[in-house]
């Protein structure tokens, strides 16, 4: 990813029309929080319409969505409902195709953008050559043990995604593509549960249409998981979409690991890495010291283990709907 030097004058004046694309199920509890994180976004307000898409909620997202669209709201909000398909990636596609904007930016119902996130995001499009960047993503602090976990491993960060071994790409809690690439592509797989924001991203590089920026600053925060139950979920979510992938692009599956190896890396746990943990706190017990074994180190491999099994499962499990290869197109 080459940095060209860009007149300073230019990225000032540099405001295209914006369409914030946000799929929405059953998100009413995160309604206030979002609208509040987009209405002190500091792009100019008359560039940008947030386009908030219910898809079938079965809460009162759609009805407060009206709501807020109908009071004397200072940002251009415009309610949609995609009830056809049952797919974040099928709402986007409605969204897109409704949309005015240039520039095309993703991001969900449970995220918090911060202020200059829209700002920041936009900015690389000064440069002609680029039609994807891809924003950070931080966690909202968190106070279980998992989500300290996981904030810990940055597994949401855009860092991991965009230095995949096929292809680089960009997460859809944190992306904006230009709406040319997107005419030349095509849309998001309307029948794709997971794995989505890889497919477009990748198809659009494929053909050469742009290159893939990453914008450090162009932050938005999302909670981690907090139950063994939803840790579990997210990543047999991962391992269903490296199956998709591998079926529609012939990205290589992730190796199992063996039986013989689960066991191994618990026993050298139990016997080697609890035993040196203690022996550091104990060393140190005051608490605030630097290197101090916390619960999360001590507890780091066996939520690995954790997470690998349910990653393999996923991928072992899932099986690519035949009507998920259909692309939509504008």
């Amino acid at each position: 990813m080459n940095h060209q030097p860009v007149d300073a004058t230019t990225t000032t004046s540099f405001l295209p029309m914006v369409s914030v694309v946000v799929p929405i199920y059953n998100g009413e509890a995160d309604l206030p929080e979002l609208i509040n994180c987009l209405l002190s976004q500091t792009y100019p307000k008359e560039r940008v319409e947030y386009l908030l898409v219910d898809n079938n909620s079965s809460d009162r997202t759609l009805s407060n969505l009206n709501k807020i669209s109908a009071e004397n709201c200072p940002i251009k909000i415009r309610p949609l409902s995609e009830n056809q398909i049952q797919s974040s990636y099928a709402a986007r596609n409605t969204g897109i195709r409704a949309a005015t904007g240039e520039i095309m930016v993703f991001t969900d119902a449970d995220c918090r953008p911060q202020q200059q996130w829209l700002y920041a995001l936009i900015k690389p499009f000064v440069n002609e050559e680029v039609v994807i960047v891809a924003g950070e993503i931080l966690a909202l602090p968190g106070k279980t043990l998992l989500e300290q976990h996981a904030d810990r491993e940055e597994t949401l960060s855009q860092k991991h995604t965009l230095k995949h071994v096929f292809r680089p790409y960009g997460q859809t809690a944190n992306l904006a593509i230009r709406r040319i690439a997107l005419e030349k592509a095509g849309l998001f797989r309307p029948y794709l549960t997971t794995g989505g924001d890889a497919d477009i991203c990748w198809r659009i590089l494929g053909e050469n249409i742009g290159r893939l920026e990453f914008a450090p600053n162009a932050i938005v925060q999302h909670r981690h998981r907090a139950t063994l139950k939803e840790l579990q979920s997210q990543w047999r979510r991962y391992g269903r979409s490296n199956r998709y992938l591998h079926e529609l692009h012939g990205v290589e599956l992730m190796r199992d690991m063996t039986p013989k190896e689960y066991g191994y890396r618990l026993v050298r746990w139990l016997l080697k890495e609890v035993p040196r943990d203690i022996k550091k706190a104990l060393a140190h017990p005051a608490a605030g010291i630097t290197g101090q074994p916390t619960l999360v180190d001590l507890l780091n491999t066996p939520i690995g283990l954790f997470t690998a099994r349910a990653r393999t499962a996923g991928q072992r499990d899932a099986k690519l709907p035949e009507n998920a290869k259909i692309i939509d197109r504008l």
